[in-house]
């Protein structure tokens, strides 16, 4: 091996090095950053020693397409929990003290004291605040839901104009990743921040990315919508100026195309935008159904009734707008637990009287029981308790299927509500430690290992020393050969 070859080797082994020790010491500086891929230098034999012909991004296709899609479910999972939560609290208050179920109960157990004391004016008067306060629970939890969809509904429009936004983010990392491939230049930074990009996209909806010539890449919905190709497609939504029960909202639109809407309590929605309008339009009008039929139920069950059978049942304690007329049986009434009110005729506050509910008479002498006015009159208090737990028929569109009481009903509405939510809460826990596990993968094949990367910096460091004692050795070996020529 000739002088000059041997310093050339010696040069080369500097120069890659040198590059070398700046790959390795970013890849450090980044150690913490999840969302940098590892880079390294890949190097070639040459008729000089050897060279660097690229930086070399680490990637894995298998394991980040697992992780997009893990983190779409657990995003669907999350918002669909998060806004379960804040229902439990809005509507049924904490632990349930504000639910239908504990307020008939509160109730039931004021007809039961009144029926055992009918003659005192006071217990009369509890009884009716009882009542007043199944109104309020009703009408509340109906105004709570309604206003809790148009937040969702608030919620769903920024989230859309935040996916946008990430997709004309999208777009110039994607130029610069087409343009700097096509001239031969390093575009390994650009390609992180694309697929951070991506990770970002994929918590709002779930999407596969089809990789083409030059590093460009199209992206696809779940449901087959394109959402980026070359240019973004547009992602519209429309938000309703305010919810009416048994109302639905706009769906949102990919390229034209409606996304699909999640379904259950372990979603099938993937993105959080699928969980928000399964929430708005599924669960919210669900409880909104169910607290109709309690309020249908309650009517029902304290409609006046004529002792002789020949008056129609005319609403009595609970009346709606509707009244004179009762709600038709077994069928639901969207909207009936936000205008059921306390019947005037009964309500002392606006001059009624509270004994119309032991003696009857509220819609005209045919619907008096107390015929004689006796003051320890109580079967007409004792037939509204037995009615609150003899069967009815419920409307199966409601979500509870069943012909039972009204207080078995009520409760039954809680147990559905809190089945939906440990379904919801189980799938969470599954669903964060799919992401988490997934994630840790994609970091073990492409992030930085800093133990790794400080082995190596070592190496580099006696490779390098090796090098320079390599040159010192040729250039004293030049020295000497020049000393000896002169």
């Amino acid at each position: 091996m000739s002088l000059s070859t041997a310093l050339s080797i010696a040069h080369s082994a500097l120069l890659n090095t040198s590059r070398q020790t700046s790959v390795v010491s970013r890849n450090i500086s980044e150690g913490s950053n999840t969302d940098y891929a590892r880079r390294s230098a890949i190097i070639v034999s040459s008729a000089n020693g050897a060279r660097i012909v690229a930086i070399q991004r680490a990637t894995d296709d298998v394991l980040f397409r697992q992780n997009m899609a893990a983190l779409s479910s657990d995003a669907a999972q999350s918002a669909l929990l998060d806004g379960l939560n804040r229902l439990t609290i809005d509507v049924y208050g904490l632990e349930y003290a504000t639910s239908p179920a504990t307020a008939i109960g509160r109730f039931q157990e004021a007809l039961q004291t009144y029926s055992a004391n009918p003659s005192n004016p006071n217990v009369a008067e509890a009884a009716l605040e009882a009542a007043r306060q199944v109104v309020r629970v009703l009408n509340g939890g109906s105004d709570a839901i309604q206003m809790f969809r148009s937040d969702v509904d608030r919620t769903i429009l920024g989230a859309v104009g935040e996916l946008n936004s990430l997709l004309a983010d999208f777009k110039k990392a994607n130029d610069e990743v087409v343009q700097g491939t096509a001239v031969g230049r390093d575009v390994n930074d650009a390609l992180d921040q694309r697929d951070t990009i991506l990770k970002k996209i994929s918590e709002f909806l779930p999407v596969s990315a089809i990789e083409r010539g030059n590093g460009d890449m199209m992206l696809v919905t779940k449901s087959g919508a394109t959402l980026f190709e070359t240019d973004p497609r547009e992602v519209t939504f429309t938000p309703v100026a305010g919810f009416s029960p048994g109302s639905t909202g706009n769906p949102i639109y990919v390229d034209g195309v409606p996304l699909p809407v999640g379904v259950g309590g372990n979603t099938s929605a993937s993105g959080k935008l699928s969980a928000m309008v399964q929430l708005r339009d599924d669960v919210a009008n669900q409880m909104q159904a169910q607290l109709d039929e309690i309020a249908r139920g309650l009517i029902t069950s304290l409609a006046e009734q004529d002792p002789t059978a020949v008056s129609p049942d005319a609403p009595g304690l609970f009346t709606w707008p509707g009244a004179p007329a009762m709600p038709a049986a077994a069928t639901l009434v969207d909207g009936l637990a936000q205008v059921i009110s306390i019947n005037a005729a009964f309500d002392s506050a606006v001059g009624g009287d509270p004994k119309l509910l032991r003696d009857g008479g509220a819609n005209g002498a045919a619907y008096v029981h107390n015929t004689t006015g006796g003051a320890g009159y109580s079967e007409l208090l004792l037939s509204y308790a037995q009615r609150l737990e003899t069967p009815m028929a419920f409307d199966t569109a409601a979500g509870i299927p069943a012909t039972i009481s009204l207080t078995d009903y009520s409760t039954e509405t809680i147990s559905w509500f809190e089945g939906v939510r440990q379904d919801a809460s189980r799938a969470a826990e599954m669903k964060s430690a799919l992401r988490m596990r997934t994630q840790e993968a994609l970091s073990n094949a492409t992030g930085v290992n800093i133990d790794e990367e400080m082995t190596l910096m070592l190496d580099l460091e006696h490779t390098y020393q090796a090098s320079a004692r390599l040159m010192r050795t040729v250039d004293d070996m030049l020295g000497s050969l020049l000393a000896a020529m002169r």
